[in-house]
């Protein structure tokens, strides 16, 4: 990138490519129990009702691998990969169907929609974030297959990285309320996976934060020591 902006643009598209990524895979993961197991989980027993069981065990499916391909991708930007860019818009366009069917149709048989309503959301302002960078002006400035230095690719990571973890480990609190019958919360059954990845994210973005700090203060530090001036 030529400017600042446009890396702080580029930042801000990977923050939410990623924040979009890890949402996909939750709510593909999170709806297998009421998709495959239904009988053990009264609140949906209209997938059965209505038999509606091969829908929502076709978008958990489809949900996963498109959360995976969203990781993989991510990845992809964040290295500055030449069809990086290309592929996110395709995950994203997926993405935000899937989250739409789920969405409508939890509202049809269930009469609500959380959090499948919050994926929905989180693709459809990612995806416009998104669009907004190949007008014209901006694609020249948000350019994700330009090769980064080091440091910038760092941060991007880092801070995705971060916000992925945090989401993971808040996932009991923020899911709660969709997913507690008669006290008990179904997000508990994956508490130390998600226990796990949260914290393996969170402390490798930090660890990748740090590193982006080390680049940018390292040369000041050996020029000094050395005592030759840095523009020399």
């Amino acid at each position: 990138m030529n400017d600042i902006s446009g890396k702080v643009l580029r930042t801000v598209g990977i923050i939410f490519f990623g924040f979009a990524a890890i949402m996909n895979l939750l709510g593909g993961v999170g709806t297998s129990c009421a998709a495959f197991l239904t009988s053990d989980y009264p609140s949906f027993i209209a997938l059965v009702e209505q038999n509606m069981q091969w829908l929502y065990q076709g978008l958990v499916i489809t949900t996963v691998l498109i959360g995976l391909a969203g990781i993989w991708v991510l990845i992809e930007l964040i290295r500055g990969k030449r069809n990086g860019f290309r592929n996110a818009l395709i995950v994203l366009v997926i993405g935000t169907v899937l989250a739409g069917i789920q969405y409508y149709f939890s509202l049809q048989l269930f009469g609500r929609a959380a959090p499948a309503n919050i994926k929905f959301y989180i693709n459809v302002v990612t995806l416009s974030l998104f669009m907004i960078f190949l007008i014209p002006g901006v694609r020249e400035r948000v350019n994700f297959s330009r090769d980064e230095m080091s440091m910038d690719m760092n941060t991007a990571g880092g801070l995705a990285a971060i916000v992925m973890g945090l989401i993971l480990l808040t996932t009991p609190y923020w899911t709660g309320p969709s997913h507690t019958y008669q006290g008990e919360n179904w997000v508990n059954l994956l508490q130390v996976e998600l226990n796990i990845s949260g914290i393996l994210l969170v402390v490798g973005g930090i660890a990748l934060l740090v590193q982006a700090i080390v680049d940018i203060l390292w040369p000041t530090y050996a020029y000094a020591r050395l005592g030759v001036p840095k523009d020399s």
